[in-house]
């Protein structure tokens, strides 16, 4: 592989292991538009190209969640019983959602891509957090807001902390719990979507040597092995430090990459 690609890939993966950790995010929303581009750029099959960006970014979301959740727990944050109440939601609804994708040609999911990026970083750029209204649902409820969190989650290849977090906090659970609640729900969402995603694209005409399903394997390793290095660090500066700042920067940084999806969905 060439060793410009192997930096770039590496790059990608620090980056995006630190805003999950962070953020609660889960990469996806920063991996995706980059790895469109190199895959782009190495000649896959622009009828592809998105549908694997995707995949192979939810692939590395099954690894980094484990590495930021760990992080977030030794500071006893995670609400672990939140966590089991919208897991079986979220598995579901993490298997339809690449379905859904695969119905959609590469400019459309390129398009829809765009619209989610952008709404996520105009959430972030005015931080407007929903005033505690309630509490949790019960379990019915639980499991259906799992699963709108699942479908969009495995639809766009993101960790579905941009749901999660504002539903918490809108039901009474403290902004920093919330976080680090989203961040362990990554781990679910991602796992039931990389088989989703591996089962759908099984086969699949014109995917290049070495993938599996939709997932380029070769760029999910590299990936992960940047991005698991770097998750518990953005994890522990989110317990340090006031992120408002870095909340505007990465807020410009999505908007760039909205833009670059929509410029991607109109070719």
């Amino acid at each position: 592989m060439d060793p410009l690609l192997i930096l770039a890939l590496l790059a990608m993966g620090a980056f995006g292991g630190f805003a999950a950790g962070l953020l609660g995010i889960g990469g996806g929303m920063v991996l995706v538009p980059f790895i469109t581009m190199i895959f782009t750029a190495r000649g896959f099959p622009e009828e592809l190209v998105v549908h694997m960006a995707i995949a192979t970014s939810l692939g590395t979301i099954m690894f980094t969640s484990l590495s930021s959740v760990r992080a977030h727990h030794k500071h006893g944050a995670v609400l672990w019983h939140v966590v089991k109440m919208l897991a079986p939601g979220i598995v579901v609804g993490s298997m339809i959602g690449p379905w859904i994708g695969k119905q959609m040609n590469s400019s459309v999911l390129a398009f829809f891509f765009g619209v989610f990026v952008a709404f996520s970083a105009t959430q972030m750029l005015i931080n407007k957090k929903p005033a505690a209204a309630r509490d949790l649902p019960a379990a019915p409820g639980m499991f259906a807001t799992g699963g709108v969190i699942g479908i969009l989650s495995g639809l766009v290849g993101a960790g579905g902390g941009f749901i999660s977090v504002p539903f918490m906090t809108w039901c009474n659970v403290r902004i920093h719990n919330a976080v680090a609640t989203s961040a362990a729900l990554g781990f679910p969402i991602a796992l039931a979507g990389t088989l989703a995603n591996i089962f759908y694209g099984w086969g699949e005409p014109g995917l290049p040597e070495y993938s599996l399903g939709y997932i380029y394997a070769p760029a999910l390793l590299i990936i992960v092995a940047a991005s698991v290095t770097l998750a518990p660090l953005g994890a522990r500066t989110a317990h340090r430090m006031p992120v408002r700042q870095l909340q505007m920067a990465m807020a410009v940084i999505l908007y760039a990459l909205a833009v670059y999806m929509f410029w991607k969905s109109a070719q």
